[in-house]
């Protein structure tokens, strides 16, 4: 099958073997998969696959399942399906853990659903399960033009938090603004504080003043370094404010922990799907004989929204 490979630091299209499904593994043909910034990485050599996981790019997808391992209960061949997986999601064929699929909503097409798991769980996991984001509370979205930061935006929106998200780009202000955001440049954010939450996906440049804008007993969720990140942390003035820091990553944990996560997704966003309430606005969408120039435009400032590479 065709698949996304990585050679001297860089994407292109290669043919591997055909993965086959163990127990409780469903083996999905993909229609649709999303790239993320953990591909732009991998590719460059800085973020390798766990221990088993495939070699192959891509952490989301979704797909038709056409055939099942022993011990397969939930799905069945024929049923449309969308998982975060550990790699190998940018292929023809992918081979998802059963418990890490979540059903495609009838609403959703493929390019939506194939942009969908990996932004869409990273950011609930962060707001609501590490942060405890609640109805009502100010959160301040940092870099939230980008996959994560989109999904965030509407989640907390309609989570009925208060929500303001820094874009670097103007002319992306209003896109975001309309998903639910007080959208302001991120040099503004100190004065539009204090925030009972800060979800950091741009890393370094922030600090120290994401502690001048967090109000008391506020909390930090870092899931995203890619401007940075070193900083000079002072201890005291975490104490005086009584904050709690967060930081995480969704790919290394056992499967256990992101089969719960996808339940999470499942149950209470979902329905926001079905209802309207959030989508997976795309900024370009490429064939996967194109790979190459997908993770090309990926690293194109100003965009909005997914890439998501298409059968």
């Amino acid at each position: 099958m065709r698949a996304v490979v990585f050679e001297d630091g860089q994407a292109t299209i290669g043919e591997v073997d055909d993965p086959e499904p163990g127990h409780r593994q469903l083996l999905v043909a993909v229609r649709a998969a999303g790239l993320n910034g953990a591909d732009i990485t991998q590719a460059r050599g800085g973020y390798p696959p766990p221990p088993g996981a495939p070699t192959t790019g891509g952490l989301e997808m979704a797909g038709e399942v056409v055939a099942t391992g022993p011990g397969c209960q939930r799905y069945s061949v024929g049923d449309r399906v969308m998982a975060v997986v550990q790699g190998g999601g940018q292929a023809e064929l992918c081979v998802v853990d059963e418990p890490l699929a979540m059903p495609v909503p009838q609403s959703m097409d493929w390019e939506g659903a194939g942009g969908f798991p990996e932004v869409f769980a990273t950011a609930h996991d962060a707001l609501f399960t590490q942060a405890g984001l609640a109805m009502g509370e100010r959160v301040c979205i940092h870099g939230a033009a980008g996959g994560v930061g989109v999904a965030a935006v509407q989640l907390a929106s309609a989570a009925g938090a208060q929500v303001i998200a820094t874009v670097r780009n103007p002319d992306s202000r209003n896109s975001v603004a309309e998903l639910g955001a007080h959208a302001i440049d991120p040099a503004d954010f100190i004065d539009a504080g204090p925030f009972d939450v800060f979800l950091e996906l741009v890393g370094a440049p922030n600090w120290p003043a994401n502690l001048k804008a967090l109000a008391t007993e506020g909390r930090i969720v870092v899931i995203g370094v890619g401007a940075g990140s070193e900083i000079t942390l002072n201890l005291a003035l975490l104490m005086v404010k009584r904050l709690r820091l967060f930081a995480s990553t969704l790919r290394p944990r056992p499967l256990e922990q992101r089969a719960a996560v996808a339940r999470q997704v499942e149950h209470h966003v979902l329905p926001l799907v079905d209802s309207g309430r959030v989508r997976v606005p795309l900024a370009c969408t490429f064939p996967l004989s194109e790979a190459p120039a997908a993770y090309e435009y990926f690293t194109v400032p100003g965009k909005l929204g997914k890439v998501v590479l298409v059968a």
